[in-house]
């Protein structure tokens, strides 16, 4: 039963019991308020949906702005892969004999020396350079979506916790409003010598002990809003509201499919992003054992005019497949290629515990669910019968207050307990979609 219509119910058992002891004046007058405070809800803001929620998370949480820049660096990087190495020019002079020494012919005088030197890439290495840094802007966005799942878990938790919370708000709002007509209705019948003054006491403290969780509700409520303003990047102290909840959530399949849990897990592509990445990486140490060039032209300009222009010109090429120095390309590519296969082992690993973790995940949350719904559809109807023959009989005058207190109690605490139950069921929920890359 909602509290909407067990708030009527008891109202209109409250009503009945004040024009049989009252009188109809005030019997009359207490009901006008009654329905005036009901029928004048408080202004609100427009509510915001969770749709919105997560998509203000995605683009001003900066936790994901960093990903974002991350791979742009990459890419970066990647746009100057291509490049050569700066030219090196120089100067000086060419077979000058030392001071002191006997020149036998003007031919020894030796010359002036320019020299103008260019490294000359291997294109293969530069292309396998730019592939590897474009693999890595692909992890980086692939992390984003890691940490984008978690945090939609952990709004989601909020959201849902609040909606709840405003749930129970409204339980308490009724029970207040409950308690504080049955304290005036104890303090009116105790003159009379129909009431005891202990049972005015007791009502007192159960008002005051609701005010109190109301005030313990508002507060956790604040709390789940200034998680959600900290998550979309905005002010703590902004406020807002949200939508209701509507039904509970449905009933969920035991078993998860691997191939759908591929193609959904952001870890998993993270995963294959890095042993993609890896790949690249070793592609481009084995291009180690492919030459480099160099070219090379010297000008000389001899001392003695009567000597011609001299020049030399080289071109170089590496031999990097000479023992001593293939032997640490093919070392690190060795080792890369271990990297990979522990790499595709934990892979296998992370999907074999996810399976296991969305079963047991799955039979907790059905079992919860059912839980829940014993508690909405049997335990809160059969507590609130109890409630209302018990409030009838103290209406006829065969019950005292404490009676109705007694079952009052049973009936809130069931209410609050249902509602415990279904914020468990909500997180549960968050917890298994979380699993899923829902």
């Amino acid at each position: 039963m909602s509290s909407t219509k067990l708030y009527t119910l008891k109202t209109t058992a409250l009503k009945t019991l004040l024009r049989k002891w009252v009188g109809g004046c005030f019997a009359a007058a207490v009901a006008a308020l009654l329905m005036l405070s009901v029928s004048a809800p408080a202004l609100a803001q427009q509510p915001v949906p969770l749709d919105s929620v997560l998509s203000a998370i995605r683009s001003n949480n900066p936790m994901l702005q960093q990903y974002d820049l991350r791979a742009k660096a990459q890419d970066a990087y990647a746009e100057g892969a291509t490049s050569w190495m700066a030219p090196m020019v120089g100067g000086g002079v060419f077979m000058l004999p030392y001071p002191g020494q006997n020149v036998e012919s003007d031919e020894r005088e030796g010359s002036f020396m320019i020299s103008a030197e260019q490294a000359i890439p291997n294109p293969a290495k530069q292309r396998a350079k730019q592939a590897v840094f474009d693999s890595r802007a692909a992890i980086e966005l692939a992390k984003a979506e890691v940490t984008y799942n978690e945090l939609r878990s952990q709004a989601k938790a909020a959201y849902y916790s609040w909606a709840v919370l405003e749930k129970k708000l409204d339980v308490l709002q009724d029970n207040a409003d409950l308690m504080a007509y049955m304290l005036k209705l104890a303090r009116i019948r105790y003159p009379y010598s129909q009431g005891s003054l202990g049972s005015v006491y007791k009502a007192e403290g159960r008002l005051h002990e609701v005010e109190n969780m109301q005030l313990m509700t508002r507060n956790e409520i604040a709390q789940q809003r200034v998680q959600l303003n900290t998550l979309m990047n905005l002010p703590k102290e902004q406020q807002f509201q949200i939508d209701s909840l509507g039904s509970i959530p449905d009933a969920v399949p035991l078993a998860a499919d691997t191939v759908y849990l591929n193609n959904t897990r952001s870890d998993l592509r993270q995963l294959d992003r890095t042993v993609e990445s890896m790949r690249l990486g070793v592609e481009q140490e084995r291009l180690e054992r492919k030459p480099d060039f160099k070219v090379r032209f010297d000008h000389m300009t001899p001392r003695n005019s009567m000597m011609p222009n001299q020049f030399t010109a080289m071109g170089m090429i590496s031999i990097p497949i000479a023992p001593w120095s293939s032997k640490m390309y093919k070392a690190n590519t060795k080792a890369m290629g271990l990297e990979i296969d522990a790499m595709l082992r934990e892979r296998e690993n992370i999907l074999n515990e996810a399976q296991g973790m969305v079963r047991n995940m799955a039979l907790e949350l059905n079992a919860k669910r059912e839980q829940t719904e014993n508690y909405r559809t049997k335990i809160i109807p059969a507590l609130t019968k109890n409630y209302d023959v018990t409030m009838l009989s103290y209406e006829e005058n065969n019950a005292q207050l404490p009676e109705v207190i007694d079952a009052w109690e049973a009936l809130n605490m069931a209410q609050m307990e249902y509602l415990n139950n279904l914020q468990a069921l909500y997180l549960l929920t968050v917890n298994y979609e979380r699993e899923l890359e829902k």
